[in-house]
């Protein structure tokens, strides 16, 4: 069949632009992560009478992955990892009472301790009917998570953890002053201005990073805007001081782990200073099959190591969690 001269010319074009794309592909190395943002969903779910926002991606019938968000971010601190797990699983991401764009009641309206974000997470993936997930914790997400699959264990498929502590070993050294302020609140105010900072905000992203450049100063300007909104002062603090209860249960979540010994993987960014390197090996005291893996970065590792957590988490889940419907029964 004849071509005119206008045709091959598109084509030879067309074919020299494939072999270029494949020679830049070649000389970068490994191929990019698959990702998808086709699937992701915003919603909000009325649960123990709080308007709870969550981000949910991938297909309802693979395995489900919930992701638990630390201090003082939201659901937003996934958004660069959702993307890369959402060709494979479903993903729930929810913002904390308090936190992101969930409701945010005054004390005197919901009372805000772990034990009750735990309760109204709960209820959230039960009104979703998501009885069997696998767990990725961070920061706040670690005393919420490890509450939630103490009270249930059976829901748990396994664990993800980066940067949760849930070990004495783990504190680094300002939890010495936070002490002081649990000893004794009322006499600490600067305790709880130092810790709602903008500096303290900065830090918990940028602290320990070899990479500055990788970081968004908008989430943490974003970040220090909440924290100023009113109310939030008051609902931090209540936080704060409530952490005390957090250390205390930590035998009782380690004597958990060593009963259970669930699939784990601990992704750490070593360079943390609140969570330090120590808290990631501990998990081998009562998991002596926990992959382990200290990263390069601090406690936003999510920040800087997405691509490499990413990956993590694939080979992880591909190994110990069966997949499609399987995974729900």
């Amino acid at each position: 069949m004849n071509r005119s001269p206008l045709a091959r010319i598109r084509n030879l074009s067309a074919a020299f632009a494939g072999l270029a794309v494949l020679s830049v592909a070649r000389a970068a190395g490994a191929q990019p992560i698959p990702s998808t943002t086709a699937s992701t969903t915003y919603h909000r779910r009325q649960v123990d009478g709080v308007s709870i926002f969550y981000r949910e991606a991938g297909s309802k019938d693979a395995p489900t992955i919930v992701l638990l968000h630390g201090f003082p971010s939201s659901s937003r601190e996934f958004d660069t990892l959702i993307p890369l797990l959402a060709t494979r699983y479903h993903l729930i991401a929810p913002d904390f009472p308090g936190f992101g764009q969930s409701e945010a009641p005054p004390l005197s309206a919901y009372q805000y301790t772990f034990e009750h974000l735990a309760e109204t997470t709960g209820q959230l993936l039960d009104a979703l009917r998501i009885n069997k997930f696998s767990l990725y914790i961070h920061d706040y997400g670690a005393p919420v998570g490890l509450r939630m699959i103490v009270a249930h264990p059976h829901t748990l498929q396994s664990l993800i953890v980066q940067n949760g502590n849930v070990y004495e070993a783990g504190l680094g050294a300002k939890w010495a002053k936070i002490a002081q302020y649990w000893a004794d609140p009322k006499a600490h105010p600067e305790f709880v201005d130092a810790f709602l900072s903008w500096e303290a905000t900065e830090q918990r992203h940028t602290a320990g990073t070899s990479h500055p450049e990788r970081y968004n100063p908008d989430t943490w300007t974003d970040e220090f805007a909440h924290l100023s909104q009113p109310g939030q002062r008051e609902i931090q603090a209540a936080l704060l001081y409530d952490y005390r209860t957090n250390v205390a249960s930590y035998p009782v979540w380690q004597a958990w782990l060593r009963q259970h010994k669930p699939p784990t993987l601990v992704a750490w960014g070593a360079n943390d200073p609140s969570f330090i390197a120590a808290g990631a090996t501990a998990f081998r005291q009562d998991v002596p099959n926990a992959e382990i893996h200290l990263l390069d970065a601090g406690h936003f590792a999510l920040d800087e190591k997405t691509d490499e957590i990413a990956s993590l988490i694939m080979k992880f889940m591909a190994e110990h969690v069966r997949s499609g419907r399987e995974a729900a029964k």
